[in-house]
């Protein structure tokens, strides 16, 4: 988390997009079952997602 605060919004935003494009990649494989990934990956991923977004509202609310 520490890691997250220290960065800025607009690096916050562009790790969001990153970790959504991630996700929507490994719903994709699991449906297709092209790939063995773990639910663990998609709890991990949506927790990071999480994270993030608790962080953007936070600084928006400090403004």
């Amino acid at each position: 988390m520490r890691e997250l605060r220290e960065k800025s919004e607009e690096e916050l935003r562009r790790e969001l997009d990153e970790a959504r494009t991630e996700l929507r990649n490994v719903r994709m494989k699991i449906a297709t079952g092209s790939a063995e990934v773990g639910t663990a990956t998609i709890r991990n991923l949506r927790r990071r997602i999480a994270r993030i977004l608790t962080i953007l509202g936070e600084k928006e609310r400090a403004k």
